[in-house]
């Protein structure tokens, strides 16, 4: 039981089906290739990739795939706490906090992200690439470098005063 309420409490977003073609005697043989988000929209993100004969059979592959290599994200509120610049292969995702009300400034493939990451108000640019596999990767790798200002401060052991620079050195 407790499985199946896990499995309901995400949601997928296909981000992008592809044909691909694999020439041999006979002719050619086609397949075909699924890129998935999922999230909980609640911090929690997963992506994946699945290769199948058949279009559902990719989707579901990708899905699975998705869910077995989930991260949390750390929001503050409804956007990101700081910026971040995520980099997979040639492709470069810079993403901005802005404030409330923004909406998510992003292309298609890293809306798809942040969206399901829970983020509202985002500012992003895509540099490089424009492979939607390498920008959904690069937003991936950018959200999992967030760090909150409290665990930040945690880590090199000191205020959050002296963190943001309201208390003399």
């Amino acid at each position: 039981m407790a499985e199946n309420e896990e499995v309901k409490e995400f949601s997928e977003k296909v981000v992008k089906i592809d044909r691909v073609a694999k020439v041999v005697k006979g002719g050619r043989r086609f397949s075909f290739n699924a890129l998935t988000v999922v999230g909980d929209t609640k911090n929690r993100i997963g992506i994946g990739f699945g290769k199948a004969n058949e279009v559902p059979d990719a989707i579901r592959k990708s899905i699975e795939s998705a869910k077995k290599n989930l991260i949390k994200v750390n929001v503050i509120g409804h956007t990101i706490p700081h910026e971040v610049v995520g980099k997979f292969k040639s492709a470069r995702v810079y993403l901005r906090p802005c404030s409330a009300g923004t909406g998510i400034i992003a292309g298609e493939s890293v809306r798809s992200v942040v969206e399901k990451a829970g983020v509202q108000d985002i500012l992003s640019k895509s540099y490089g690439s424009g492979n939607a596999l390498n920008i959904v990767k690069a937003t991936f790798e950018a959200l999992k470098k967030l760090d909150t200002p409290l665990n930040t401060a945690r880590k090199r052991k000191i205020s959050l005063k002296k963190l943001f620079g309201s208390e003399e050195i």
